[in-house]
């Protein structure tokens, strides 16, 4: 009975010794499949962190190109603004200058019709003078020949007078003459 009881005893052993064994094997199984899990899991994790990083850093590299682009294109615009600017001044000046050029030339046209009016009115003021004058002198030869003609006519007529006065005496003289000769002729009669 004690020999049965052994060996039942054994036999159970065993059989606990087996389902141990076993239980362990699972055991180990369950922790290396719960370990492979872990690994798979944290690389995957690890995994998505590089992603996530790879994400993070494209994102910060296109936020940095949007941003260098938008510098660019505000130091474009900046630039254009500057230059449209510049181009305005530059035409303003170009129309100040052609305003200033015009009414210099408007002046100068101005100043040459002005100093041709004066010396046309002077050269107006010196022919009327000279006309004035001529007439004067005209005037004053016409003058001149009537006085010298009076003087003239008077002398003509002083020397008719002188010749009438002349020839008055010589036919005086003359019956003066005949006068003495006739008495003389009657008292010899």
């Amino acid at each position: 009975m004690k020999l049965e009881e052994k060996k039942g005893e054994e036999m159970r052993n065993k059989i606990e010794n087996k389902i141990e064994m076993r239980l362990s094997e699972m055991r180990k199984k369950q922790e290396e499949k719960r370990r492979q899990e872990e690994e798979k899991e944290k690389a995957r994790e690890e995994d998505m962190r590089r992603q996530e990083n790879r994400r993070s850093k494209e994102k910060r590299r296109e936020a940095k190109k949007s941003e260098e682009k938008r510098r660019e294109e505000k130091r474009s615009e900046e630039k254009r603004r500057e230059e449209k600017q510049r181009e305005e001044k530059r035409s303003k000046e170009k129309r100040s200058e052609e305003k200033r050029r015009e009414e210099k030339q408007r002046e100068e046209k101005r100043s040459k019709e002005k100093r041709s009016e004066e010396k046309r009115r002077e050269e107006k003021q010196r022919e009327e003078k000279r006309s004035k004058e001529k007439r004067s002198e005209e005037k004053r030869r016409e003058e001149k020949q009537r006085e010298e003609k009076r003087r003239e006519a008077k002398r003509s007529k002083e020397k008719r007078r002188e010749e009438k006065r002349r020839e008055e005496k010589r036919r005086e003289e003359k019956r003066r003459e005949e006068k003495p000769c006739s008495q003389a002729d009657l008292s010899q009669d």
